[in-house]
């Protein structure tokens, strides 16, 4: 619920933007299957509904992250969108904050393994955000957004971008093992993982022909993180 409503409201914040642009086009407002107003109720009780029962229903901290999901989300990134490249970096943060949601719901509070997942989604965000800004670039120039793509049409920041965060995504995904959480098992997994992941970023970085780099790079990111996830959740019930 909370999730949700943060989506309809970006929704609706961007709804003159979202018309512009391929992508995003067939979206409910600008499609006209929605209306503005009534997709700024839905958005406003879905959010409200969630924090609530997150705050009655689980803990005070649970709702609390919620709620700066959602004012980050909808109050930096989304207006950021408008002015500066840098709101990615911005977007970021409220991107990785739903795992600490789950964290703080399960364990009353947040420890070491729950900011070392923050890390890790921080950190893949801007490699995966990169790759789709590249392919869309003509669409964001459409809609007067200032992402890296469009404003840097070499692409060479955003491919040196994506290749740093991807050095400290691969980082951040061995410190379950550096803190004794994680066996041999992740440990290889996460290698394995990272080496194949900064190759993709590497040919975003030297490539020729960026849009295909950008095509690979995007859905290497997009097959990582669950199968990364997933592996260290395997690897925990392996403790057990």
């Amino acid at each position: 619920l909370a999730a949700g409503g943060a989506a309809a409201l970006n929704q609706w914040m961007e709804r003159v933007a979202d018309a512009k642009m391929v992508r995003t086009r067939g979206r409910p407002i600008p499609a006209g299957l929605v209306t503005p107003e009534a997709a700024l109720v839905f958005g406003l009780v879905l959010c409200l509904s969630g924090d609530l029962l997150l705050y009655f229903g689980v803990n005070w901290l649970a709702a609390l992250l919620a709620l700066v999901t959602q004012i980050t989300y909808l109050l930096a990134y989304t207006p950021l969108k408008k002015y500066t490249p840098w709101c990615t970096e911005v977007g970021a943060i409220p991107g990785a904050l739903p795992p600490l949601i789950g964290w703080a719901a399960a364990e009353s509070g947040i420890s070491t393994l729950g900011w070392i997942l923050f890390a890790i989604l921080l950190f893949w965000q801007i490699p995966h955000f990169m790759a789709l800004a590249w392919t869309f670039r003509d669409d964001y120039a459409k809609a007067g957004f200032p992402m890296g793509s469009v404003v840097d049409p070499t692409g060479g920041r955003i491919a040196r971008q994506a290749f740093l965060f991807t050095l400290l995504l691969t980082t951040s995904s061995l410190l379950p093992t550096f803190f004794g959480f994680a066996t041999i098992f992740y440990t290889s997994l996460a290698v394995v993982l990272g080496i194949w992941f900064l190759f993709t970023a590497t040919r975003f970085l030297l490539a020729i022909d960026r849009d295909t780099a950008a095509r690979k790079l995007f859905w290497a990111s997009i097959a990582y993180l669950p199968i990364l996830l997933g592996g260290l959740v395997f690897d925990r019930l392996l403790l057990i």
